[in-house]
């Protein structure tokens, strides 16, 4: 049996009113996670409360991979920041803790908005 999940999709300029609330009503952070699709990238944004989650939704163009960190609400997101830039090349403006592109020891900048190149190394 699965519990509903209530996710909700915003915009990047809701996103730190939105996680300041969340953070408010006592919610913790649980992940926040990427997926490249065709025309942009989604951003999920994971929170629980009571064992209930419940998920903030964005979509940024493939041409302006920019978003306000929300490190300053829930420290532990740098960590996700950091890995959304290194793994996705999104600009997190304002992360607490910025490790400036060497989160990871990669070789290709941003290897998950090139999935051709990364399906052709792998062969």
């Amino acid at each position: 049996m699965f519990e509903k999940q209530e996710i909700v999709e915003i915009n990047k300029e809701e996103l730190l009113a939105k996680v300041s609330s969340l953070s408010e009503e006592g919610y913790r952070i649980v992940q926040i996670g990427c997926t490249k699709l065709s025309d942009k990238l989604q951003v999920d944004y994971t929170f629980d409360k009571d064992d209930k989650f419940y998920g903030l939704r964005l979509g940024l163009p493939l041409e302006k991979l920019e978003l306000p960190s929300v490190s300053g609400i829930y420290l532990a997101a740098c960590l996700y920041e950091n890995e959304m830039h290194d793994l996705f090349g999104v600009k997190v403006s304002g992360m607490a803790i910025d490790f400036g592109g060497k989160f990871y020891r990669i070789e290709a900048e941003a290897p998950f908005m090139n999935t051709a190149e990364a399906e052709t190394k792998g062969n």
